[in-house]
């Protein structure tokens, strides 16, 4: 054989070692995300999510691969959106933005690692049988956005005491969460000795229509804590200021979109725990025997620059309370 003959074959080798070489190192797990909200308005919990897999030793593009699903509040889309997934062999989903929509991708993905979050509580929405042993495929974060209506209301009550009628925005297809939060809405209304209207909307005109249901009913504040809803939270800031309606929140950031105020765990920290028990969950432990984390502090925010707007006066011994004050 003469040389040249040689250093092209072995050159021929070098390079298919190479390739083979690359093409082990992109044999990466994938990990599917999987959501019943807006794209757009879940960046900031993305890139919370994507801090939570780094620190447990993932970065996506080198030792993870990530495929995103949105199904922009159609949840009849969540099964198809499933399936394709599982189609991409997907090794853990994260999944949320809708109780329902979770519900519907743990039964269209009965044998893949589920990790949730979710504004109710997952043991009374038939998420998980356990918060210390969830059991099964599935755990997550929840930050309990259901049982924050009664505190947001309490909250309104204290600022706005001549209020007898308050208005709750509800999402008629996040049904789970539409009957938790009416029902703890109306509890605390008799407590506190306001009448609640419930206004719905589940499509952008809607809400416009909501707004002007609440008005006409004679709300004087309005309430909102649904995955839908606070991804139009710029829409629903301009109707509060349009209509002189405060509007309350569980989402810290309500209050940064012209909102009156927010009260409710920092949702930040919520994703990247979930993004923690991804990672755990591909380096083998199961999701069952991983307790269901739930939230430990709550931030008061509250918007001064729209409760000038507003006409709202609050006074100092409520803002001392807050954790942040917007002005």
């Amino acid at each position: 054989m003469r040389r040249r003959d040689f250093i092209t074959i072995a050159g021929g080798v070098t390079v298919g070692w190479s390739i083979a070489a690359h093409a082990q190192q992109r044999e990466v797990p994938v990990v599917g995300v999987l959501y019943s909200v807006l794209t757009a308005q879940w960046t900031d919990r993305m890139n919370e999510f994507r801090q939570g897999l780094g620190e447990a030793g993932f970065v996506e593009g080198r030792d993870v691969d990530i495929e995103y699903r949105w199904a922009e509040g159609h949840l009849d889309r969540i099964p198809a959106m499933a399936a394709d997934l599982v189609g991409r062999k997907v090794s853990v989903v994260l999944a949320g933005g809708n109780v329902d929509g979770v519900r519907a991708a743990i039964t269209a993905m009965p044998s893949i690692p589920i990790v949730f979050t979710t504004a109710t509580d997952p043991v009374a929405t038939g998420l998980v049988g356990s918060l210390n042993r969830p059991g099964g495929h599935v755990t997550g974060v929840t930050f309990m956005g259901d049982q924050l209506v009664p505190k947001l209301l309490e909250l309104l009550h204290e600022l706005i005491p001549a209020a007898t009628r308050i208005a709750l925005l509800v999402n008629p297809a996040n049904v789970s969460l539409t009957q938790i939060e009416t029902d703890g809405a109306n509890e605390a209304g008799k407590r506190l000795g306001v009448e609640i209207v419930t206004v719905r909307a589940s499509t952008e005109p809607e809400i416009d229509d909501a707004f002007a249901a609440a008005v006409q009913q004679g709300a004087a504040a309005l309430v909102m804590e649904d995955a839908f809803l606070i991804s139009h939270l710029d829409q629903i800031g301009a109707l509060g200021l349009h209509h002189q309606l405060p509007v309350v929140s569980g989402q810290r950031t309500a209050a940064h979109s012209s909102l009156l105020m927010s009260y409710g765990a920092l949702l930040a920290d919520t994703y990247r725990q979930a993004g923690v028990y991804v990672g755990r969950i591909l380096k083998g432990e199961k999701p069952g025997e991983l307790p269901v984390l739930q939230p430990t502090k709550f931030d008061l925010v509250v918007n001064l620059k729209t409760a000038k707007a507003l006409g709202l006066k609050i006074p100092e011994s409520f803002l001392v309370r807050a954790d942040e004050v917007i002005e």
